[in-house]
């Protein structure tokens, strides 16, 4: 029987390294490829054959979830284990519901990256003991759903990078989007959340945790 053949997506070359480190000491893994963003990940998937997908969140060009969303419409039974520096409260249930088969933090030990590779590769679900109880909370507390969670993917990104200070040209460059479409989205976001400008949005996000 072959090799489970991986592709690691992430934009940090030292990273790729490290990973590629944790999975030769797991004997039914090898790395066959690595791309540096959204589109070269996609690029790797159409030109060549993968059993598992390693997926960065925070990714140039296209990120981790927009990547993701792709995956699901042009390789739906691939499975895909996301990673990122971010911690699970943040986007693991946004990754969850664009079709990840799992989600681990960077932060995680390596033994734990191998269980979550082994388990995702025979077709399970991964979660974190600690996202298991977040899941569990958010299912009964549904209803005390602070105001973020109840923006789109795009939406949510927006909020997090006006409240890290960028412009909303640096936005829109960053998800090759046009200003008004942005504008459009920030617009939107305020209403949903009941804020008035850039200045309260930053604030909240400082107060949530969702920005450094």
């Amino acid at each position: 029987m072959g090799k489970i053949r991986i592709l690691i997506a992430d934009d940090h070359a030292i990273v790729r390294h490290g990973l590629r480190q944790i999975v030769a000491d797991a004997e039914e893994f090898e790395v066959a490829g690595e791309a540096q963003d959204g589109v070269e990940c996609m690029q790797k998937l159409r030109q060549d054959v993968f059993d598992l997908l390693m997926l960065d969140v925070s990714m140039p060009i296209r990120n981790g979830i927009d990547t993701l969303k792709l995956v699901r419409k042009e390789f739906p039974r691939l499975p895909v284990l996301v990673l990122s520096m971010h911690p699970e409260d943040q986007y693991a249930i946004r990754a969850l519901k664009a079709g990840a088969s799992g989600y681990l933090t960077k932060q995680s030990a390596p033994e734990q990256l191998v269980t979550a590779l082994r388990q995702v590769a025979s077709g399970k679900k991964f979660i974190s003991p600690s996202l298991a109880l977040e899941l569990a909370d958010a299912i009964t507390k549904d209803t005390d759903k602070p105001p973020h969670e109840q923006l789109s993917d795009r939406e949510y990104q927006t909020l997090c990078m006006i409240a890290s200070g960028k412009t909303l040209s640096n936005i829109a460059e960053e998800l090759n989007l046009s200003v008004k479409t942005v504008s459009v989205y920030r617009t939107r976001l305020l209403e949903k959340m009941g804020l008035k400008n850039n200045a309260e949005l930053t604030h909240y996000a400082m107060k949530q945790g969702l920005v450094e």
